[in-house]
């Protein structure tokens, strides 16, 4: 019934002409698509200025909604709220007119162009999960009757009757400004303070004003004031009601004025008063008045001097002001808010012939007004706030953090910004009441004259100044607690040195956390790449050298010193050039089991075709000494036996490595504060070098005997190069450990591959390039005669 009555209003009222001039009032003027969609609803146009009924581009509102769109993208580039969401909007005009602004309302519950239905069903689900605005409670008032039908929540940056505060007629209704039922019982105490008990009253006749003075009317006959003249006045008013309530000003005995007016109003009442030069008197004003910048001029000080009110306290938005400079207009959809700022602001057209042509290339940097007036973000950061709010609460709902929200099915129906409690970029909270009140806070405000003619509102008196983020609080010996240095805050630290979770840190600003950069050795990097081609081109040459001695292999050097183990030793060799590829990429529980226990059985098994070949060469020359009948104790099959029961034992240890303690990725966050190392985890660091034990026991036997035997005939003289090629083994593996040891995240795992790599190459190298080279390009020395005759 009550959608119906709204739908029969519009019809009614119909649509304002002036405001009609600006396109299409069912489409929004800004838009951006989203996972979740906010709708804005602000003035962006005035229809009277000054008693101007024209239509005027709002730089302010314009201002308010380009704030909204700045800290929605903020959100969007987030990682700890709304992760893998984006939020998108879509901002309406109301155009200063209760109407415009309920039929905005139900443009955004229903879809763009649907606004004119005659009839509009309460199960009809949204397309949008809360609204932000209005600027004045009475079209604040319209929209938060129409979408509490819906479950809609609507946050208010500068709504501040008290009568909104009522659950019963507005359920889904919340605002980030303090309710006035706070600001008119201040004002009556400031009154009370100053002993002004003989005072007149103006109020906006709206229910901003009309509400806020009943209160103050009501707390100041309690504290003994009295009334003398009580006159309301708006800005639709005829010129002759602005001047009968001058005349009331002008006759009155009381020098003191109380207003509860929002400055649109008081224009055409200052406008009267300047004109008959009505000074002298002491204003009391209501944050609306007192803070208003466009009010706050040189010719108006004349009227308002001294004026004292309370005012929300001042904030920074870091990040605003460059955001604002850096809008520029386009033919995208969503973008026809921004071409009229433009051609506003510049005072050229896009699409006219018979006016100045705007380039787009026009400078806002040049630009001194309301849009671009970062200084006094009073009421803008409310809607920053409410926006924050809104993402807050659509975090908490999809991740039913604690169980401390439901678990709805459709995110839509209704979200918890009455559980909402964080802290924005100041370390200001934000929570809200039973009634979607914000916690009151107000700052008083004194009008006084700069020395460069400029109002400033609140001369400082401070001792010392407010910490800026990533700073905190120190107390000066022997002086008061407002007195105080500000210390920066440790690494990891925000705000006002808040630690940041373990995989987060904080940003340049220290004004939030964000997510630390992953590390580990990637395929991608010029290391991983340099250290892949490496791998491969060993892992060939290998191969190449197979080929060459199965090609020759009835040769004699092939088959002298048993060929069999040569062609095991160059197939483990192959083996250990891949496992490194193992090393390289992102840890999986997979790849760090493998490549720890592949490497630890590959090497065993290189190191074992050595030590066979070794024991051989030592053998063979024993065997040629006479009555000597040692071959047929090592011949073939024992060295197959050696070979392999050298490794099950490596084999072996590394399945009981892996059955009780398996290795396991893991995020490093301790060793590096601004990084997290992804690394593989030993599950047991005495396995691990129990297994690089063996090898190096392996190794050490090997370079032994053929130490030993490097001076042997020049016919068994392999054990020179096995002697240098275990050298050079022993050596890059002593060089590793402290190497392991000292290196940082992904270079740990380099230095392990570069050694697994510079070892295999050592091996590959000293055992089979001289015989490669006698064999390809010495031929006439790969024979019986030659072998015999110890050129070898």
């Amino acid at each position: 019934m009550l959608l119906r009555v709204i739908v029969l209003a519009l019809s009614v009222w119909g649509e304002d002409p002036l405001c009609k001039l600006q396109g299409n009032l069912d489409l929004p003027l800004l838009s951006k698509t989203g996972d979740f969609i906010l709708g804005g609803i602000f003035t962006l146009h005035n229809n009277f200025i000054a008693s101007k009924p024209t239509l005027n581009l709002n730089y302010k509102e314009y201002h308010f909604a380009e704030t909204m769109i700045y800290a929605i993208e903020q959100i969007n580039n987030r990682t700890d709220i709304l992760p893998n969401v984006s939020l998108g909007y879509k901002i309406y005009d109301a155009c200063g007119t209760i109407s415009l602004a309920i039929k905005a309302a139900m443009a955004l519950i229903s879809g763009a162009g649907e606004a004119q239905s005659s009839t509009l069903p309460c199960s009809q689900k949204s397309s949008i999960h809360a609204i932000i605005g209005q600027s004045g409670s009475s079209t604040t008032i319209g929209i938060a009757t129409l979408v509490g039908q819906f479950n809609i929540p609507v946050i208010s940056h500068f709504a501040t009757c008290a009568c909104l505060s009522n659950r019963k007629e507005f359920p889904t209704f919340f605002r980030t400004i303090p309710s006035d039922y706070y600001q008119s019982r201040a004002l009556a105490q400031l009154v009370k303070h100053f002993g002004w008990t003989w005072v007149g009253t103006i109020r906006s006749d709206n229910d901003y004003g009309n509400s806020g003075m009943a209160t103050f009317v009501e707390v100041a006959q309690k504290e003994g004031i009295c009334i003398e003249y009580s006159e309301v006045i708006y800005r639709t008013n005829p010129r002759e009601k602005f001047l009968k309530t001058v005349d009331v000003i002008k006759m009155a005995s009381s020098k003191t004025i109380v207003a509860f007016a929002i400055f649109i109003d008081l224009e055409f009442l200052m406008k009267e008063l300047l004109l008959q030069d009505v000074t002298g008197l002491q204003w009391v004003g209501s944050e609306s008045l007192v803070s208003a910048k466009n009010v706050a001029t040189k010719e108006n000080y004349r009227i308002f001097k001294g004026a004292i009110g309370f005012s929300l306290a001042n904030a920074a938005i870091p990040g605003l002001k460059e955001f604002l400079l850096s809008v520029h207009p386009s033919s995208t959809p969503g973008n026809a808010g921004l071409i009229k700022l433009w051609e506003d602001m510049f005072d050229c057209s896009f699409s006219a012939s018979n006016s100045k042509t705007c380039t787009g290339s026009e400078n806002l940097q040049q630009v001194n007004n309301l849009y671009t007036d970062v200084s006094d973000l009073r009421t803008t950061y409310n809607v920053y706030k409410a926006v924050y709010a809104v993402a807050h609460a659509l975090h908490d709902l999809l991740a039913c953090q604690d169980n401390q929200v439901p678990c709805m099915t459709n995110p839509k129906d209704i979200l918890p910004l009455q559980k909402v409690n964080f802290s924005v970029n100041n370390g200001d909270y934000v929570n809200f009441d039973i009634n979607g009140d914000p916690p009151a806070r107000y700052e008083l405000v004194n009008w006084q004259l700069s020395v460069n003619g400029i109002i400033e509102f609140i001369p400082k008196s401070v001792c010392s100044e407010s910490c800026r983020p990533g700073t905190r609080k120190a107390t000066q010996k022997g002086k008061p607690v407002c007195c105080f240095d500000c210390l920066p805050c440790a690494e990891g630290e925000i705000i006002h040195c808040m630690t940041c979770p373990l995989e987060y840190r904080a940003n340049e600003e220290k004004d939030q956390c964000i997510l630390k950069d992953i590390e580990f050795l990637s395929h991608d990097e010029i290391m991983g790449m340099i250290l892949i081609i490496l791998a491969l081109l060993g892992a060939l040459i290998t191969s190449m050298v197979t080929v060459v001695f199965f090609k020759f292999r009835d040769t004699p050097i092939v088959k002298a010193n048993n060929s069999e183990l040569s062609f095991l030793l160059l197939f483990s060799l192959t083996l250990c050039f891949l496992c490194s590829l193992t090393f390289i990429g992102e840890p999986t529980q997979w790849s760090c089991m493998l490549r720890h226990t592949a490497f630890g059985i590959t090497f065993v098994l290189c190191i074992s075709c050595v030590l066979g070949k070794t024991i051989v060469v030592l053998m063979a020359f024993r065997a040629t000494m006479p009555g000597s009948n040692i071959m047929k104790c090592f011949g073939p099959t024992q060295q197959r036996l050696s070979v392999l029961t050298f490794t099950l034992i490596q084999t072996l240890i590394c399945i009981i490595w892996l059955v009780n303690y398996p290795p396991f990725p893991k995020k490093n966050v301790n060793s590096n504060k601004e990084i997290i190392i992804l690394e593989c985890e030993m599950g047991s660091t005495v396995a691990f070098y129990i297994v690089l034990g063996y090898i190096g026991l392996l190794s050490v036997m090997c370079f032994v005997l053929a130490f030993l035997a490097r001076k042997l005939p020049d016919n068994f003289n392999e054990a020179k190069f096995i002697t240098f090629s275990m050298l050079v083994f022993c050596t890059v593996w002593i060089t590793f450990i402290p190497s392991y040891i000292s290196s940082p995240g992904k270079y740990t795992v380099a230095v392990e591959v570069f050694a697994i790599l510079a070892s295999s190459f050592g091996l590959l190298l000293c055992i089979f390039v001289p015989k490669c080279y006698i064999i390809l390009l010495k031929p006439d020395k790969n024979s019986k005669k030659h072998l015999m005759a110890c050129v070898i």
